[in-house]
């Protein structure tokens, strides 16, 4: 009996993990479909209108699965690799072209078209991040969370800088941070390095504002994946979890739980948030609990032991059996936008990511943040079925940024990049004759074997990460 229960409990978890990677692996394969095609036919759409003829135009790579013939003679095809696409245009550096058909080769135009011609994959995805970012904020607004410190880890930097729970940082290094994601981005871009880091901060109700300082010394350079906000110290300010249902015949309904309760402390540790209190139950299946909860103004105390269950990926949780809610009511201002206004927001948006981006790469050259935290297509895919299953707004989300961050890499000057192909028009057109094919040859032979590289890397990332 118990090898079958056994047995049973192991094809649970198995196909659980299946459906789970079945289910990243289509969203991923959506994802980057979607945006090598935007990529792609932003280089066909200008190809087109410089004259040039379009032979091929695939989304992913290898054999062709489907494949059809416009008027004007370009295949398009889907193939069997989707990592990627291609548009292939008629180039008399890749093969013969008959007379007539010369001045519709690529290789014919002059510089200028071949970088506008380059320009415009990365150009299209800055276009379309522009466009979901504009959806998003048009339809959502923005929700940003006031930056509060709850809880000061001690003998962090922020604890050493003198922070304090129930403060509001309003500024750092004198930049403003109106929300917790501008505290973030501020603290990406501290990653790294070593010197004085400023806190501008006040307290509750009060309009007074105070400054202290803390001091970072190569910053999480050497972390992998590292997390900012953890790193300097602080946990943020989360409302309290609230039990909204509790479900018959489950733990927290034998237990005496009710709908409205508000969880104060569990195993006498205060619980801050519904996150932290269900990652608390989620580690101790099958161990007594005692949960503090705050109803009508009473303070409660409840015994209830987690249920053990199998999540979708496989894990052993302890679940009760209630659903959790949390009041962010005063802990977030919302903003509005007009049309004009959200496309603004749009553009502003799309800025601060190729900023971002610019950034990190600056930073991975300069060996302050490490090439641990590169990512390949497993890491990729496991943010696009995380953002799918986080809701459809945050699956656009993750595409205007994936779509930013395709833009800003296809424009860095390496050959076989788009950025390596401008980089070879503009040379041209300063000189007036292209490089030798001997340089162009050694050009790409260095960039693909850099382009190799970065990806071992990532895809070992990916691995070790499993």
């Amino acid at each position: 009996m118990i090898l079958v229960q056994y047995v049973l409990t192991l094809e649970c978890i198995w196909n659980n993990y299946v459906v789970s990677s079945l289910s990243t692996l289509l969203w991923f394969l959506i994802a980057i479909s979607i945006l090598v095609a935007i990529h792609e036919y932003g280089h066909f759409y200008v190809a087109r209108r410089c004259g040039v003829k379009v032979l091929r135009f695939s989304i992913g790579f290898g054999p062709r699965l489907l494949t059809w013939t416009d008027k004007k003679g370009t295949e398009f095809a889907l193939s069997a690799i989707p990592l990627g696409g291609y548009v292939k245009m008629l180039d008399e550096r890749e093969g013969e072209v008959d007379e007539a058909e010369r001045p519709y080769a690529f290789s014919s135009k002059k510089p200028w078209q071949r970088i506008l011609i380059a320009f415009a994959g990365p150009l299209a995805n800055f276009i379309f991040a522009i466009l979901l970012f504009w959806l998003i904020v048009a339809v959502r607004g923005e929700f940003q969370m006031f930056p509060v410190v709850g809880e000061v880890k001690p003998n962090s930097v922020a604890a050493l800088a003198g922070l304090e729970a129930g403060q509001e940082i309003l500024a750092i290094d004198g930049e403003p941070t109106p929300s917790t994601e501008a505290v973030l981005h501020h603290l990406i871009s501290r990653l790294g390095e070593t010197g004085p880091i400023t806190f501008t901060v006040s307290y509750p109700d009060s309009t007074l504002q105070y400054e202290s300082q803390g001091q970072l010394h190569e910053w999480l350079r050497d972390a992998e994946q590292p997390d900012p906000i953890e790193g300097i110290g602080i946990v943020f300010y989360q409302p309290p979890a609230v039990i909204s249902e509790v479900a018959e015949g489950k733990p927290a309904f034998d237990a005496g739980f009710e709908a409205g309760d508000i969880v104060v402390a569990t195993d006498g540790i205060p619980m801050g948030s519904s996150r932290k209190w269900t990652t608390y139950i989620s580690e101790r299946p099958n161990q007594e609990l005692e949960v503090e909860v705050e109803r009508a103004g009473e303070i409660i105390a409840l015994k209830v032991t987690p249920a053990q269950e199998t999540s979708e990926d496989g894990k052993t949780v302890g679940r009760i059996g209630v659903g959790v809610t949390t009041n962010y009511k005063g802990s977030y201002r919302r903003i509005e936008y007009g049309p004009g206004e959200a496309f603004v927001r749009g553009v502003q948006k799309t800025w601060e990511t190729v900023d971002f981006v610019l950034l990190s790469i600056k930073k991975l050259i300069l060996g302050e943040i490490s090439t641990k935290n590169l990512s390949g297509p497993i890491g990729i895919a496991k943010v696009a079925g995380d953002s799918a299953k986080a809701g459809s707004w945050a699956f656009v989300s993750f595409l205007a940024m994936i779509s930013v961050y395709l833009g800003v890499l296809n424009l860095l000057p390496v050959p076989v990049l788009d950025g390596g192909h401008i980089l070879f028009g503009l040379i041209e057109w300063v000189k007036g004759s292209p490089l030798s094919e001997r340089v162009q040859a050694l050009g790409y032979q260095a960039g693909l074997a850099m382009v190799l590289c970065l990806m071992v890397v990532a895809f070992y990332n990916d691995l070790v990460r499993l």
